[in-house]
């Protein structure tokens, strides 16, 4: 099973004969076969050279770069070798067309409300009393159909999002005082966690759509950009609730990830470097983690249920099967 790997150390890669070589300031080298990866996550300092970046090229593998203060850069995307012409014009025509890319935004907001309610019932069953709350989130999700365009559509989820935010002072067990969401800069602990971790849901998605023929500029809950893989944000958007979200919720209960992990920068409060470490082993820990497909009649990776998300796109945009965003079945 491929995995993501993380380099916290300052350090070279490179190429050796067919495989990467990751070499420390310390000279301490390690060897990792190239079939093994499925992304790359650079935390610091990192020299390579052409030849890297030509086998990294030929194995379609994603380098995702992330800064001092744990904020994401960018990403080395290598050159789409999966391309459909065919599949590009669909894409296009359901973004252009106001009525076939406002079905496709409800699904990923209703995807979306589906792990957050996921979440907050699971808690309101260990005694946290949110009733109130999953009413008022299931009443506008009533109200998802109903909505006229992708404006207003938007305004829902806000607001979904509002409520359930305010949940979270109930959910974890640590003091937070956590009220609503900031992301420039993040101002406490959970605004900080959701910062990086929605950081490196964005990445693993933007990682399994490179698979597919999908172009990933093209999106339709999110308005298409300069300077970003917009598509990648839609489909976040429904495994945020059910990786990121659990994730922060566990680590912070548990007491793996408090105060002690962060630091207050000029850019607001940051993570640790140990910080950074214990989130990142966790999140890949996580999709790698499997599942009973209901359909397919097979264990599958988390990581693999995101690529099949871009799958279920794709069978949508080419008239196969109409899509319905991820809902947990277990």
């Amino acid at each position: 099973m491929k995995k993501s790997y993380f380099i916290y150390s300052e350090s070279e890669l490179k190429r050796k004969d067919n495989t990467l070589q990751i070499k420390t300031v310390d000279g301490v080298k390690k060897d990792i076969p190239i079939e093994t990866i499925s992304d790359i996550y650079v935390m610091t300092e990192m020299t390579f050279n052409t030849s890297l970046i030509n086998l990294l090229s030929q194995y379609g593998i994603i380098i995702h770069f992330f800064n001092y203060y744990n904020f994401y850069n960018g990403s080395y995307y290598p050159r789409e070798k999966n391309v459909s012409g065919r599949l590009l014009v669909n894409q296009v025509e359901h973004y252009t067309d106001e009525n076939k890319r406002l079905i496709l935004a409800k699904e990923f907001v209703l995807g979306a409300t589906d792990g957050i309610l996921r979440n907050m019932r699971y808690y309101n069953e260990r005694g946290r009393d949110l009733k109130e709350q999953v009413s008022q989130i299931n009443e506008l999700k009533r109200l998802i159909e109903k909505q006229k365009n992708v404006q207003e559509l938007m305004g829902i989820e806000g607001n979904i999002h509002k409520i359930y935010y305010k949940t979270w002072n109930d959910i974890i067990n640590q003091e937070i005082d956590f009220e609503k969401r900031v992301k420039r800069p993040p101002d406490n602990i959970i605004n900080t966690l959701i910062s990086y971790v929605n950081s490196m849901i964005y990445t693993i998605v933007l990682s399994q759509i490179y698979i597919t023929q999908l172009n990933p500029t093209i999106s339709y809950l999110h308005v298409p950009s300069t300077k970003r893989f917009s598509l990648a944000l839609d489909i976040a958007e429904i495994f945020k609730p059910l990786i990121g979200d659990r994730m922060i919720f566990s680590l912070l209960n548990k007491l793996q990830i408090s105060e002690k992990h962060f630091i207050k920068e000029l850019n607001g409060l940051q993570l640790t470097k140990q910080g950074s470490m214990i989130i990142s082993k966790e999140f890949d820990d996580r999709l790698s983690r499997t599942v009973k497909h209901k359909n397919l009649g097979k264990d599958v990776s988390y990581r693999y249920l995101i690529r099949l998300e871009a799958y279920k796109l794709i069978k949508h945009l080419i008239g196969e099967k109409e899509y319905q965003s991820f809902r947990l079945w277990w």
